[in-house]
């Protein structure tokens, strides 16, 4: 692939000989499945295969990152300041985002107890629904112009400023929109975990971009064909599981024809989240540090490394 040729690139038996000096802290299988997203697919071989050798990748930055901000502060005859690492991680819906920044969360927790180590996603960021209908852009849910950049940014500004404790919008699943009056805040973290499909985008009308905050970003990849498929097999796990909860988004198509549910689901695969990822998530994954490329069965069979 032309658009990552200042990759390296590594199949899943070479990548697992990267564990490095410091020996893979151990996750159990309760571990595993209590983090897990819905439908995704994650098994403890991954961990030591995969992610073991990717936390010790972390470690490596966030060495080279805490040094360069006491050579920093020498330099300028400062103090010290305790600045949080923040990991960046993009990719489709679907794709296994959320999965992957709890379980970095949790093996980062478990290597590094004196650190504190908060993971947050993106979705609050998003316009309400109500706004969103107000811009009539509700059906380009999750395009750039769907996320309340300024709000976002000054998140990071502040985070990164170490201003805490530091505010960010609560969002449900659930009902599928922001949650109004409800906030989460995270409190000077020594490393930060933001996930979302926007995280490495590049909105036309900012200078400053969400990825300028990051200090190691992560690309989850996979065919869109495999994509697809898991996004319209999740889509149905939430309407099976949506016929007794009235306050679900999906509870009205769950009392409906399911052929026409599936339908619907089809489309807005087509209609949105394809045309999201083809046209802006997609092309900036050659941004990203590390990409993770996962085959039909939600293993993971490649991974690349930017080499500069």
């Amino acid at each position: 692939m032309d658009e990552l040729m200042n990759y390296d690139e590594f199949s899943r038996q070479e990548w697992q000989k990267f564990h490095g000096e410091k020996s893979p802290v151990a996750i159990t299988d309760a571990e595993l499945e209590k983090l897990k997203s819905l439908d995704d697919e994650i098994s403890i071989d991954d961990v030591r295969v995969v992610y073991a050798p990717i936390r010790h990748l972390l470690h490596i930055f966030m060495h080279r990152f805490k040094d360069l901000q006491k050579s920093k502060a020498h330099f300028l005859n400062r103090k010290v300041e305790k600045i949080p690492f923040i990991i960046g991680i993009s990719g489709s819906v679907a794709v296994g985002k959320s999965t992957t920044a709890r379980l970095l969360k949790l093996m980062l927790q478990k290597a590094y107890p004196q650190y504190k180590v908060e993971q947050i996603t993106t979705d609050g960021f998003l316009y309400p629904n109500k706004i969103l209908e107000e811009k009539q852009i509700l059906d380009k849910k999750g395009f750039p112009e769907s996320y309340d950049m300024p709000k976002l940014l000054k998140f990071l500004d502040d985070t990164k400023a170490n201003l805490g404790p530091v505010k960010y919008p609560k969002y449900s699943h659930q009902i599928y929109d922001v949650v109004e009056n409800e906030h989460y805040q995270i409190n000077q973290p020594d490393i930060l975990i933001m996930e979302g499909i926007n995280t490495l985008q590049l909105p036309d009308n900012q200078r400053i971009y969400v990825s300028d905050f990051f200090d190691f970003s992560i690309y989850i990849d996979a065919k869109s064909s495999d994509i697809k498929n898991w996004y319209l097999h999740r889509f149905e796990t939430l309407l099976d599981s949506a016929f007794t909860d009235e306050s679900s988004y999906y509870h009205k198509w769950a009392m409906g024809s399911r052929q026409e549910a599936l339908k619907l689901g089809s489309e807005t695969w087509e209609k949105v989240n394809y045309k999201n990822l083809v046209e802006f998530i997609e092309p900036t994954k050659n941004r990203a540090d590390l990409i993770i490329h996962k085959s039909s069965d939600h293993q993971i069979d490649k991974i690349y490394l930017k080499k500069y």
